[in-house]
């Protein structure tokens, strides 16, 4: 069973790399067929792959600093406890998704967070990891990433500046 599993053993098992926005990844997923850029919204640079997807491992200590990126992502959980997914949408309205599979505490195994908004992660209390999953359509290019500044965040969304605060890496 993967829960009986360490984060470590879960790393290898799955080759895992260290994420830049904190946690571990591997792309499981690219589609071979493109979206040409003529197709696609401007804010895209160049052409994108139909979607991507990849495995995403968070342990208890670490988060998932605030960033955005200009496609849908949606979330899946597999195994683990719940992880807490904090949007800010371009509104300023939060929005905390708990991801998991404990409904009857509102947990949901998927969601998506839409383009251009903000978004951390982090497990929940008493959590000791979240094994997830992200589908992104278009795909998911490292020219889309954005990494957020705390500062420049929180300017922009200052109800929000101790969330930020405390999941920013800047």
């Amino acid at each position: 069973m993967l829960t009986k599993l360490s984060t470590n053993e879960i790393v290898a098992y799955y080759e895992l790399q260290p994420h830049p926005e904190g946690g571990f990844y591997r792309e499981t997923y690219r589609s071979t067929e493109l979206i040409d850029m003529d197709a696609l919204p401007a804010r895209f640079n160049g052409n994108r792959n139909f979607s991507t997807a990849i495995y995403f491992l968070l342990e208890a200590g670490n988060f998932s600093a605030f960033h955005r990126i200009q496609s849908d992502e949606t979330w899946h959980f597999y195994a683990g406890q719940s992880l807490n997914i904090y949007v800010i949408h371009t509104n300023g309205a939060l929005e905390i998704i708990q991801l998991g599979s404990v409904i009857e505490k509102g947990q949901t195994f998927q969601a998506t967070v839409p383009a251009g908004s903000w978004f951390a992660s982090k497990p929940a209390e008493e959590t000791i990891f979240s094994f997830v999953g992200c589908t992104v359509s278009p795909g998911f290019d490292f020219m889309d990433f954005e990494m957020a500044d705390a500062s420049a965040l929180i300017a922009s969304y200052p109800q929000h500046s101790a969330l930020i605060e405390k999941l920013c890496r800047s």
